[in-house]
């Protein structure tokens, strides 16, 4: 690995708990292999292209960071249904580019994030931007593309490591939301980590109280990592 440089931000109000705030511990790298991520990925940290971060808040620790063990996953009732209410969804994955399509996705995703769940605001995206994010990688990403017909209506991004898969981002149509795309893109992640022979899938951090994140505690069972740096499974 090849660090760059490391900051801690400032503190300001909390990005997933509104009424608290947050710090972010920041690393820029030049060189990361997939085993190394992966190690950084045990203690906490995630990442958006070479900018890897965890939280640095003092006297907070809301934020966990958990993960699927692929081979006891089971589905639950409401990810049964949609699963199935998506059967008509092709799946493509490629590497990462960016496009206008994608683009006017990721704004219109964030415009409605904004107004139902209190998102901070978000101008449109521009390509240096998309491509700091989701395009240039210190390793080979995979591009997840969710279509129907030849309308393009979910993107995600997914890390393969050494033991697993790990999810980066995912966006989607609001005008499909019915559908619950953001559940039929884990358990389309989970079900490749199965076919992949990959342990677990990871889905970055939980945060009890924040909407956009509690999702992630109903695909179970799943673990979270302890204080001494260990994974334990998660009684939520």
């Amino acid at each position: 690995m090849e660090s760059l440089f490391t900051f801690t931000s400032p503190p300001s109000r909390c990005g997933y708990l509104p009424d608290r705030e947050w710090q972010l511990h920041y690393e820029i790298v030049g060189q990361l292999t997939p085993a190394e991520y992966q190690n950084r990925l045990q203690n906490g940290w995630r990442r958006f292209g070479y900018s890897l971060f965890r939280p640095a808040c003092p006297g907070c620790q809301m934020c966990q960071s958990l993960r699927v063990p692929v081979a006891t996953f089971r589905p639950d009732r409401s990810q049964r249904r949609a699963w199935v209410a998506n059967a008509d969804v092709a799946v493509t994955v490629g590497e990462p580019a960016v496009s206008p399509e994608k683009l006017d996705l990721y704004d219109k995703f964030h415009a409605h994030q904004h107004e139902m769940k209190g998102w901070p605001g978000h101008g449109a995206e521009t390509v240096a931007d998309y491509l700091e994010s989701f395009v240039d990688n210190p390793f080979p990403t995979e591009e997840w593309c969710y279509w129907l017909g030849d309308r393009l209506i979910g993107v995600g991004y997914v890390d393969h490591l050494p033991e697993g898969l790990s999810a980066i981002y995912f966006f989607y149509d609001p005008d499909e939301r019915q559908r619950s795309l953001g559940t039929f893109n884990v358990l389309s992640v989970l079900r490749a980590a199965a076919d992949r022979q990959l342990p677990h899938l990871y889905l970055g951090y939980y945060v009890e109280g924040c909407r956009s994140l509690e999702y992630k505690g109903r695909f179970r069972p799943n673990e979270v990592i302890t204080a001494s740096g260990g994974w334990e499974p998660f009684l939520k």
